[in-house]
């Protein structure tokens, strides 16, 4: 038993973008496992929808909010970035915007619902939400999760008034959860950042990078986790709403690493190194969200014309272990022994 009150420790991490869908939690809810909606990306509409939908078949879940920034942006960067992205705009025939687009994600609008219509667990990422969050949230009787990176960041989410924390390591696929995308994220096992969080932290943790098979879910939960978060290896899933382009990418043999990066969308993400990361690795820029906007365009048509070399194919380190089939099989697998 663990402080989700699921009868197995493993966690489907939300994913935003399409994967994390509504029959995926069903079928992760009825595997015995606990479920995420990703918020990210959605209106208030989208989000409540999906909401409604899972609420007639489970009543234990939760939903996933981005925190807004403020990040690093530069113009003169900006403009040096779109300029060197040009050559592949017009290899897929698209029009990159030229003014720099931010976006708060709807964020005071989505706290609002979820206080009127509280969920019984709301967990954050990209940042720490303030302390009356956390105080609005509990008073509706939902239990916060704040996903960290550092010790540090453990310790302000724990004083700011989180209930729980997902410990995510740097092996994580899609975007690093650090509060301070700009700093340099060095590699480490996660058993390596729980351990280190452990020491400086009483609350309830989740585990969540890298994870590749069984063993590594048992080694994080006896090194003091309550729960697993895995999100990569559920990618090619049925239930799953990963695009067929990323799907087929996480099954190519083509594909033999991944890499940090922020040159998709301005923020550190892990992904397949594929040639667009090849190209513009280097040129890469922390402006989040302004360039997750500006290469949305490019993006879009490299996965409706199915070209993987210029798409951010999400994966952490242990992406050549997932599985296709039902979820249950991959939740099965996942905990054995355990």
């Amino acid at each position: 038993m663990n402080f989700l009150k699921t009868k197995l420790p493993l966690v489907a991490a939300p994913m935003a973008g399409g994967p994390s869908t509504v029959a995926l939690a069903r079928a992760v809810a009825a595997a015995g496992a606990f479920p995420f909606l990703a918020a990210g990306y959605k209106t208030v509409e989208a989000m409540a929808t999906e909401i409604t939908e899972l609420s007639q078949h489970t009543q234990n879940f939760g939903v996933n909010l981005f925190v807004p920034g403020p990040h690093p942006f530069n113009r003169e960067d900006y403009d040096s970035f779109r300029k060197a992205l040009a050559e592949d705009a017009t290899r897929f025939g698209v029009e990159l915007p030229a003014e720099p687009r931010d976006s708060d994600d709807f964020w005071k609008e989505k706290l609002r619902y979820l206080e009127e219509n509280p969920v019984p667990v709301v967990s954050f990422t990209f940042g720490l939400p303030s302390a009356d969050v956390f105080e609005r949230l509990r008073a509706v009787g939902s239990t916060t999760v704040v996903s960290v990176t550092t010790p540090a960041e453990a310790q302000a989410a724990a004083r700011n008034g989180a209930a729980a924390l997902v410990v995510q390591g740097p092996r994580a696929g899609g975007h690093s959860a650090t509060f301070t995308p700009a700093r340099t994220i060095d590699d480490a096992p996660t058993l390596e950042i729980l351990t280190a969080v452990r020491e400086v932290c009483d609350l309830p943790l989740i585990a969540a990078g890298g994870v590749d098979d069984p063993s590594a879910v048992k080694e994080l939960l006896d090194a003091g986790a309550q729960a697993v978060a895995v999100g990569t290896l559920l990618l090619r899933t049925d239930e799953a709403g990963t695009g067929a382009t990323h799907r087929e990418a996480l099954a190519n043999p083509r594909f033999t690493e991944t890499a940090l990066t922020s040159a998709f969308t301005g923020r550190p993400a892990r992904a397949l190194v594929n040639r667009y990361l090849e190209k513009h690795q280097q040129q890469a820029i922390i402006a989040y969200p302004q360039v997750h906007f500006l290469t949305q365009p490019l993006r879009k048509a490299a996965n409706t014309a199915g070209a993987p070399e210029y798409l951010h194919c999400w994966a952490g380190t242990g992406w050549q272990a997932a599985r296709s089939g039902p979820v249950q099989d991959t939740i099965t697998w996942l905990t054995e022994g355990i």
